[in-house]
């Protein structure tokens, strides 16, 4: 198989450092873990030896890391069960459900939500290539809710501009930890990638603008039920945003507590309205999904307990 190589150059400001630390700073679409594997699999070498995860660097060291060639992938369309809200030649809008992945991606390509549309209506826009097709936005894994899909490359990028320009009415609802005493505020912090922990986000000076608009809807006795309205969308924003102020998501095993009171999949959160200008209707369309059973229960629990 072929491989392409990188290569640096060790300079003083990077002498003493980890090896696997160093090229996990210096490649952005790659983990620390995979920075790792790649060094025990004997592909990264300094001054032409092979070396392991805790060499520490010299000046003037030589590096090269050897990528194999992308494995060419095919993506399977499965009979999965999916609820679709709308349908037409140009889109699909599914509820997706928590626990499901949107797209293939390494070591996971089969029980996505592509795996099922590809299934169900053929064909989707080609733009994100073999992995994404069709895919214009997502929501993480744990998240449910509305998402809406291109079936063509116009509608694709119609709707991308849309959600580039901001103007895609995105709502949430979450429940979060601790008791928040405003009434409603808006979160304006940056997101970019955590420095240190690769595959989560932080807020980091110099990041990607981010801005969500929350409201209280209830408060429990320990927990308070939002809504929130997205204006920008980046990755993990309200499970980071919430988490920032001191009220992590319930149920958020990145971002919140350790020590979580509700067995719950993952995050409390919901993507509850999706509202857009369809693309080559061009009229408004708005969808809405009511919250899946566990979030409902979660609600009666805390109300419950409020009493």
């Amino acid at each position: 198989m072929q491989t392409q190589s990188m290569n640096f150059i060790v300079d003083i400001d990077n002498v003493g450092k980890r090896i696997d630390v160093f090229l996990a700073e210096m490649i952005e679409n790659m983990s620390r873990s995979q920075i790792q594997k790649m060094v025990n699999d004997g592909n990264v070498t300094v001054n032409e030896k092979i070396v392991k995860n805790n060499y520490k660097l010299k000046e003037e060291d030589e590096i090269v890391l050897n990528l194999p060639e992308p494995v060419m992938l095919k993506v399977e369309p499965e009979d999965i069960p999916i609820d679709i809200l709308y349908e037409d030649d140009d889109i699909v809008v599914v509820n997706k459900p928590q626990g499901m992945v949107v797209h293939p991606a390494p070591g996971n390509y089969s029980g996505t939500l592509v795996n099922a549309l590809l299934y169900h209506c053929k064909n989707l826009s080609s733009i994100n290539g073999v992995i994404r097709p069709g895919i214009v936005h997502r929501i993480d894994k744990d998240t449910s809710g509305v998402l809406v899909v291109a079936k063509n490359d116009i509608s694709h990028r119609n709707l991308a501009e849309q959600i580039k320009e901001h103007t895609v009415n995105r709502i949430y609802l979450a429940i979060t930890e601790g008791i928040i005493k405003e009434d409603y505020g808006t979160i304006n912090r940056p997101i970019a990638r955590h420095p240190v922990e690769r595959k989560k986000m932080a807020i980091v000076e110099g990041g990607r603008e981010a801005i969500t608009h929350f409201n209280v809807l209830e408060r429990f006795k320990e927990n308070t039920y939002i809504q929130c309205k997205l204006e920008t969308g980046r990755t993990h924003q309200i499970r980071v945003h919430m988490s920032s102020i001191g009220h992590p998501l319930v149920g958020d095993p990145v971002y919140g507590y350790k020590k979580q009171k509700y067995r719950l999949q993952g995050q409390a959160l919901h993507a509850t309205t999706l509202g857009f200008i369809h693309p080559t209707k061009k009229e408004y369309m708005e969808f809405t999904a009511a919250p899946p059973d566990y979030f409902i229960e979660l609600i009666e629990k805390l109300r419950n307990q409020s009493k």
